[in-house]
């Protein structure tokens, strides 16, 4: 415990003029979805249908991140430097990786994940694009000026890889590969330069026949399509802003699919439905098309996770559908370089717009009219529409008669909502085969009586810790008669708690007993009901802080008068002890004051001292060195300058002082 001093007989020489006061130290927080990948590039990925699994290589980081289709990581497979190129058997027993780091194309096991084999390819370096057509596996590899298609036979008893099956084609690098794997058709593109040339394969026979090589618009092709019937080609590259189409007998232009930016992916599904990717920060990034038809049916816009400007891109090749074509994954990244897996959910759906408008406001139990409409391509009049009508009575939703959709989509209809308060009508389209789930929702404000609801002790000022009774008092009300009473103490550490909650009684009172340590504010609340409008009343009491003081080192105690005094040699230094209601930072107020010729009382000025975090406080005033000399002290709490505003100003007992020689 360390002592400081303050000089009485300083303040007297001055008649009584400020002390300098002097502290003692004392005491001891199923829609479209995505999920973050921890990868720190995109190679491709790969959608396993029968085990539901998504396979997203990683060239950077050297392994396959496997998740399923909520985008939960199962398995993350390390130990493949410049992994790419990703393809799945036809049993979908196995994924096969093109790993450049290697010169191998590793296969892994679907079920367990682990690693059934690795196949050298003597001769073959840096293979990156795979592909599977009649039965086997075509690999894009070379290094520059090295480009070759080569295939992996695994049908018979030994695997059998066979190289330089371009023909006369020419790829600078490992081309680009796209394929239908019943067809034979195979097609291939440069992808590591801006060279223009497709080149077709029907590779049905024993040996791959080049069908035709041919320049097309593009080049630096990120990836390449052929639809399930094997009749067409969709491309993604740099260059031109949408997805050109070809035939795969002659690589005549078919038509386009108008992107709107870099082409960066493309992949389609077993019913042909187009997903075309592109590169695109301020624009959409996934567009949707049906086969042959040129019009989006639905596109995606990708947020920005991201601290800079512009949405999250798509990776490229970073397109894959679901086999069943109730989804489309795709992987996108942020300017942070954030990988995520996008899980998009019935995307061959076009999605129709769906409004709803109902009336600001409302009387009670009166009809009022709700309108909207249904818009989206196809859609014909009479369309069925739910509806649902939720408010204080049918938390859960009441379901009202359905109505039908006018030629150009718009709806209305009528109800008398029998409950006040807010009502909502929400209106939903349940979907085809061919458009998606639409819903929306409007409220209105629906007239309730006013309710009437008290509480009494406001403003009044108890004694610490004092146990004070509030009455909350509730007026007429349709059903309801619960009340909630919180109470909310002063102080960002006490949080506002329910204390009481119940039936008002037959007078319409509900008590509630609240420990007045601090000043609380306290708050009756009413929820309402069908008819009565919900209420609340407020109440702010205070509470004094609890203030005891002692004085030592006096040699007696005697009374003057009435009052008791302490009895002090005039060279012995009083000690006065005060312990006060602790709180964070606070402070006692210590006030001195001295009796004078006149019999009056006269301050000698005042200081703050910080209390211990035991609520005590030590201050010793330095002796006067004379006799004859009364003084008395006290300690306060001062509400705003004793270094909180919690508790109520509190003045402790004034202590007497009587100097003698």
């Amino acid at each position: 415990m360390r002592t400081r001093i303050i000089s009485t007989a300083t303040a007297l020489a001055v008649l009584f003029s400020s002390a300098a006061l002097v502290a003692l130290a004392s005491g001891p927080a199923a829609a479209d979805s995505d999920k973050r990948l921890d990868i720190r590039s995109a190679g491709d990925v790969l959608v396993d249908g029968e085990h539901q699994r998504v396979y997203v290589s990683d060239p950077r980081g050297g392994k396959i991140v496997v998740t399923d289709y909520a985008g939960t990581v199962k398995a993350t497979l390390d130990g493949l430097p410049d992994v790419e190129g990703l393809a799945l058997s036809p049993d979908s027993g196995q994924v096969y990786a093109a790993v450049a780091g290697l010169n191998r194309i590793v296969s892994v096991e679907t079920t367990s994940y682990s690693q059934t084999a690795s196949y050298a390819l003597d001769g073959a370096e840096k293979p990156r694009t795979l592909a599977l057509a009649s039965g086997k596996l075509w690999f894009g590899y070379g290094a520059s000026a090295e480009g070759g298609i080569g295939s992996l036979d695994l049908s018979g008893g030994e695997p059998v890889i066979t190289l330089d099956l371009d023909g006369a084609a020419d790829f600078y690098a490992a081309p680009e590969l796209g394929s239908d794997p019943d067809s034979g058709i195979l097609v291939a593109g440069e992808k590591a330069t801006s060279s223009d040339a497709l080149t077709v394969y029907d590779v049905s026979g024993p040996k791959p026949e080049l069908r035709v090589t041919k320049s097309v618009e593009g080049g630096f092709f990120d990836d390449i399509a052929v639809s399930p019937d094997g009749t067409q080609i969709v491309t993604a590259s740099g260059a031109p802003y949408y997805h050109p189409v070809y035939s795969t007998k002659d690589l005549s232009p078919l038509g386009r699919y108008d992107s709107g930016d870099y082409g960066s992916a493309v992949d389609i599904a077993p019913d042909g439905t187009v997903a075309a990717g592109t590169f695109s920060w301020y624009r959409p990034d996934v567009h949707i098309y049906r086969q042959g038809k040129w019009s989006k049916v639905r596109e995606y816009d990708f947020p920005n996770t991201a601290q800079g400007s512009g949405g999250d891109t798509l990776a490229e090749g970073g397109l894959a559908w679901a086999p069943d074509g109730s989804r489309l994954f795709a992987v996108s990244s942020n300017s942070d370089d954030v990988f995520s897996l996008r899980i998009l959910t019935d995307p061959a759906k076009s999605l129709p717009t769906l409004t709803v408008e109902a009336p600001e406001k409302a009387p009670r139990a009166r009809a009022l009219t709700v309108e909207g409409k249904l818009t989206g391509t196809g859609l014909p009049a009479g369309t069925e529409l739910t509806v649902t009508r939720t408010d204080v009575e049918s938390p859960d939703g009441k379901a009202l008669p359905p109505v039908k959709t006018e030629a150009d989509g718009s709806f209305s209809f009528t109800d008398s909502p029998p409950a006040g308060g807010k009502v909502t009508y929400k209106v939903a389209y349940a979907g085809d085969a061919t458009h998606a789930a639409a819903s929306a929702s409007d409220s209105v404000e629906v007239s309730r009586t006013k309710t009437t609801l008290t509480l009494d002790k406001n403003g009044k000022v108890f004694g610490y810790g004092a146990d004070v009774a509030f009455t909350a008092h509730l007026g007429s009300t349709y059903k309801n008669r619960t009340v909630e009473i919180w109470a909310d103490p002063y102080g960002a550490d006490k949080p506002n708690k329910l204390v009481e909650r119940g039936v008002v009684n037959s007078r319409g009172d509900l008590r509630a007993t609240v420990d007045m340590k601090r000043d609380t504010k306290v708050t009756a609340v009413f929820s309402g009901d069908a008819r009565s409008a919900s209420a609340k009343a407020t109440s702010t009491a205070y509470a004094k802080v609890k203030i005891s003081s002692s004085v030592s080192k006096h040699y007696r105690t005697g009374k003057i008068g009435s009052t008791t005094y302490h009895y002090f040699h005039k060279n012995t230094d009083p000690v006065l002890a005060t312990t006060m209601s602790y709180y964070k930072d606070r402070k006692q107020r210590l006030e001195i004051q001295v009796y004078g010729p006149d019999r009056k009382w006269h301050s000698t000025g005042s200081d703050y001292f910080k209390l211990g975090t035991n609520g005590k406080s030590t201050v010793r005033l330095e002796a006067p060195g004379e006799s004859g000399i009364r003084a008395r002290i006290r300690s306060s709490y001062v509400n705003g300058t004793s270094g909180d505003n919690v508790n109520s100003t509190t003045h402790g007992a004034w202590k007497y002082l009587n100097f003698t020689r």
